[in-house]
């Protein structure tokens, strides 16, 4: 059963050997280590990351991240380097294994990306299992809110966006997550909203329970929704 959960966005900034000797947004990048930190203080026996990707599939826990893909020969000697033999993880589930070996974490691990495609009650489905994987599961979520919320966004401003998001973040508040079963797939994909699959695994994950949430960070630099929470299973409905 889930114990202990956490949403951190997943911009490749947060990925310290990308963005050069000038810090990019350090805040966030706290908050998210921040975050995973509080999510091992529970003991899990077992921590999933869940991230958006072209597919739903699950990856062998040694998988890291291949920062070649943005800088080349970048991957070898990096601290997330991939793992010769295995492949390359998703972007999104790449920065969350390196968030647990930043936290110092050496546990059981699962790795599962989500496809971006994939229909709420598949994502909800996926969930409940990963929830089953152990007796005690962290499950570490990373996802992207809207990319429309300003000029200079990379999807340019749709003002639909602050609504959206403002949805998604009331339901965290709350640690009310059946809600995030409600958002809706194509206005997701519109407003460039990549951790619509992920945030529903992680209500699926749940199952009903509550959680007392804490928010870490909530803010849209270059026009992207990042919100960084930390979850703790409160009671069950």
């Amino acid at each position: 059963m889930i114990t202990t959960a956490a949403l951190c966005p997943a911009p490749p900034l947060l990925a310290r050997e990308l963005t050069g000797t000038d810090p990019v947004l350090p805040e966030l990048r706290a908050a998210c280590l921040d975050a995973t930190v509080a999510l091992l203080s529970g003991e899990p026996d077992l921590v999933v990351v869940v991230g958006v990707a072209a597919e739903t599939r699950s990856f062998g826990e040694r998988a890291r991240l291949d920062l070649s893909v943005f800088v080349p020969g970048a991957g070898a000697d990096s601290e997330g380097g991939s793992t010769p033999g295995l492949p390359s993880l998703p972007v999104a589930l790449g920065l969350g294994a390196r968030l647990l070996d930043q936290a110092g974490y050496a546990g059981r691990r699962q790795l599962q990306s989500v496809g971006e495609r994939e229909p709420a009650a598949v994502c909800a489905a996926l969930g409940a299992r990963l929830a089953g994987s152990a007796s005690r599961v962290a499950l570490l979520a990373m996802a992207d809110g809207s990319a429309r919320r300003g000029l200079k966004a990379p999807g340019y401003l749709d003002e639909r966006s602050v609504p959206f998001d403002a949805v998604v973040e009331r339901a965290i508040r709350a640690g009310d997550l059946n809600a995030l079963l409600a958002v809706d797939e194509v206005l997701s994909r519109e407003l460039m909203a990549t951790g619509r699959a992920c945030w529903q695994v992680l209500a699926g994950a749940m199952s009903g329970s509550r959680s007392a949430t804490q928010i870490r960070y909530c803010d849209d630099p270059f026009g992207v929704a990042y919100l960084v929470a930390s979850l703790t299973v409160a009671s069950s409905a």
